[in-house]
């Protein structure tokens, strides 16, 4: 089965910053899109940053020019820099890439199980 591990979280200062990993294991064909979302409680999910095969990116205006996201499609692997963390970041992050796991097969979305960010004052 598809599987996404992120890892990279932690406890940073603002002004700091993290670089978050995820990693696609399993039967994959292909991997459109992988996206970083982020909740924090009671709130709505929320898009972070996105990334498409072709390498086009989409930010949340947020974090527009503190975040980049990045990927390599050889290792089925997307990151998220983030840089100037501010309290406000604090936030579980969640990978998203949505696949396809046999030629001309379905799109599904796959999730990761969240990584805790935590930005101190």
């Amino acid at each position: 089965q598809v599987q996404l591990v992120e890892s990279g979280g932690g406890l940073v200062q603002a002004g700091g910053s993290l670089r978050l990993s995820c990693a696609a294991s399993g039967s994959i064909f292909s991997i459109n899109v992988m996206a970083w979302y982020r909740r924090a409680p009671g709130k709505q999910r929320e898009l972070v940053a996105r990334i498409t095969n072709g390498g086009t990116t989409n930010y949340a205006d947020s974090v527009m020019g503190r975040f980049t996201i990045s990927r390599d499609n050889a290792k089925n692997t997307v990151w998220l820099q983030m840089n100037s963390l501010k309290p406000e970041d604090t936030n579980v992050y969640y990978c998203n890439a949505e696949m396809s796991t046999t030629r001309f097969g379905t799109l599904y979305n796959y999730w990761g199980q969240g990584t805790q960010v935590t930005v101190s004052s």
